[in-house]
């Protein structure tokens, strides 16, 4: 009640100075046109003008809404309108005036007081708000980071405005940096633009910077891997606002500052390889995602969940990704969403079989899988349990139940593998080879990824904890490379495969060049502030059992095929032998049914799968930190 009473008295004050700056404006200039003409008015007749005057220009600034404008905050259209209303409202009131009063007044006089009124309206509003821009001056804090703020536009204006507006900032702004030549070496609210974004590095250590904000939310993202480039060079801590989509109206935009995302640290634009004709293959259908808690399970849930599915389901061994997933989509949908889901086992080949028969899928997505290279090098007869013998037992289901759609998660690592997990999930794709060869209702295919960005136990989280943590960044070698991809573009990747899928075929997305580790690091320790050698190390640590410095997404007899997409290619199947492969698949669940099996059992095994499975020996170099 105290608000509104508060409100209400507030506006009730900006009226009244209102009105009284009009009376003011229209008796001063009828006061010069009586001085001059020697005009004999009565008192009666300047009365009722001033009133009729102040009830047209009250209609029209309550009708056009001018003082609901937060003036302190106000733009130049704000200020173009309350002029534009203020001569509106007083050449009606003096047109109507003048029918009435049968010429009495001037019309020179009167167009004066119009323009008069206007004038003294607009300077009001101007004059207030620079009143408070010289508070706000007087109140900055004399202490606080010394902020460079890259873009000098309209996102820029409002940082400075909310910065400088709020004492407890902890923020003083020092320059402005913006490649627009025309805003160079001017000022913005007593803010100088000291130069282009190729020269913060020398602007930051001439204004004795601490701290980068990039406000600039129309920059693409290629341009804003250009910004970035130049910020680390300064070795200090950067943050950025969202995308101008993301952005929205709201007026704080200072909370909506945000640490750098892996997709930004990616350097090139996301690649869109979906649109609303592949997706919609997944309308009114019911998709069923195993592993559904993980990164790219739940993220396929939600790109599936806004595109009216029939029902999804859910089917992951870990209780409590699934649920936090459960509680998302339902929190977001509500009943508007069929969704289902299973805590299960795939290996369980009985209750998969069960649990296909009784949801019924139109489309099955195969993601769950033990991925971890180095915990599955210790762990092989799990690996194989899990990742050949849950694809074999859930592509057996689908087979079963009259799936139509059968999509398999695979990985760059299944190209020429290393390691176990790779010559796993290398059989994994000839399971979905098999299975598409005898299926006569059902379409296999498997999509390959390269390394997911910000995924669970990806790089991108490990450097950034050790980052803020002070720890040694670790990186196994100063060589290694990897192909990186966002989690959207997975998701992505894998909904138009399963559109596209005739039968039997590898997908593979084009990931733009691969990236040196490396240097990742040290641009991730460059933005968060810190001097590498100096704040922080990079050690290099060695390559873990089966990694190689590079991945490859193809094998040489695959070769490679376009699609009508022109980011997405096909590897051609491999001939097999599937008698042989069925005898093989026997032996080796004999073989990891066994108690006491050894990895070296296991390993040979694959291998007898896996023809080009073969273990890498890295170059030699020296494991330290960078600096040394």
């Amino acid at each position: 009640m105290k608000k509104l009473l508060s409100r209400i008295d507030r506006n009730l004050l900006i009226y009244l100075i209102d009105m009284t700056i009009i009376a003011a404006s229209y008796a001063l200039t009828w006061l010069m046109e009586l001085i001059s003409v020697k005009g004999q008015w009565s008192l009666g007749q300047i009365a009722l003008s001033t009133l009729f005057t102040l009830v047209v220009y009250s209609v029209l600034m309550l009708v056009f809404g001018v003082n609901k404008v937060i003036w302190r905050y106000a733009s130049s259209r704000d200020y173009l309108q309350i002029f534009f209303v203020s001569c509106v409202s007083g050449l009606i009131a003096s047109l109507i005036f003048e029918v009435y009063s049968a010429g009495t007044f001037s019309l020179t006089f009167s167009a004066f007081a119009v323009m008069l009124s206007a004038a003294m309206l607009t300077l009001s509003r101007i004059t207030y708000r620079e009143l408070i821009v010289l508070k706000r001056h007087k109140n900055m804090p004399d202490q606080g980071r010394r902020l460079v703020i890259v873009g000098a536009g309209a996102a820029g204006y409002r940082m400075l405005d909310e910065i400088k507006s709020n004492r407890s900032s902890g923020l003083i702004p020092v320059a402005l940096v913006d490649d627009d030549e025309s805003k160079l070496n001017r000022s913005i609210d007593n803010v100088r633009v000291c130069g282009k974004i190729s020269d913060i590095v020398t602007v930051c250590e001439h204004v004795d910077a601490e701290m980068i904000y990039i406000a600039i939310p129309s920059a693409t993202s290629e341009q804003r891997s250009v910004i970035l480039e130049e910020c680390a060079k300064t070795g200090l801590p950067v943050k950025i606002l969202p995308f101008l989509s993301e952005l929205g109206e709201a007026r704080d935009i200072i909370s909506k500052v945000r640490d750098i995302t892996p997709e930004e640290l990616l350097g090139r634009d996301p690649v869109t390889v979906a649109d609303d004709g592949v997706l919609s293959f997944v309308r009114d259908k019911t998709v069923l995602i195993t592993g559904g808690g993980g990164s790219i399970g739940a993220e396929l849930a939600r790109q599936i969940a806004a595109c009216s599915p029939g029902r999804i389901v859910i089917v992951d061994f870990y209780e409590n990704t699934a649920y936090e997933l459960q509680q998302e989509l339902l929190s977001r949908y509500g009943e508007e969403l069929s969704l289902r889901v299973h805590i299960a086992n795939v290996c369980d080949s009985q209750r998969m079989e069960l649990l296909f028969m009784s949801e019924k899928p139109d489309i099955v997505i195969h993601t769950a899988a033990h991925k971890h290279v180095p915990l599955m090098e210790s762990a092989p007869d799990e690996a194989v349990r899990n990742n050949i013998f849950g694809t074999f037992s859930c592509a057996k289901a689908a087979m079963n139940s009259g799936v139509s759609r059968f999509v398999l998660i695979s990985t760059d690592k299944a190209v020429n593998p290393t390691n176990i997990m790779g010559a796993t999930k290398r059989v994994c794709e000839m399971v979905v080879q098999y299975f598409n060869s005898i299926s006569k209702g059902t379409t296999f295919a498997a999509v390959r990824f390269g390394n997911v960005l910000g995924s669970h136990g990806s790089v991108i989280p490990l450097f950034k904890e050790q980052i803020q943590q002070r720890r040694d960044v670790t990186v196994t070698h100063p060589d290694i490379i990897r192909y990186f991809m966002t989690i959207p573009e997975a998701a992505q990747l894998v909904l138009t495969a399963g559109a596209m899928a005739q039968g039997g075929e590898i997908f593979v997305l084009d990931m733009g060049k691969p990236v040196r580790i490396a240097d990742l690091a040290r641009k991730m320790i460059s933005l968060a502030g810190l001097t590498e050698g100096k704040d922080i190390n990079i050690r290099y640590i060695g390559l873990r059992p089966g990694e190689k410095l590079f991945e490859e997404l193809l094998m040489e007899e695959e070769g490679l095929k376009k699609t009508a997409n022109d980011r997405i290619f096909i590897g051609r199947p491999i001939e097999m032998d599937y008698l042989q492969f069925e005898n093989r698949l026997n032996d080796m669940r004999d073989l990891v049914s066994k108690v006491g099996v050894t990895g070296k059992e296991v390993e040979l095994a694959l291998i007898g799968f896996v023809p080009t499975f073969k273990r890498y020996v890295p170059p030699r170099f020296e494991i330290c930190t960078a600096s040394e």
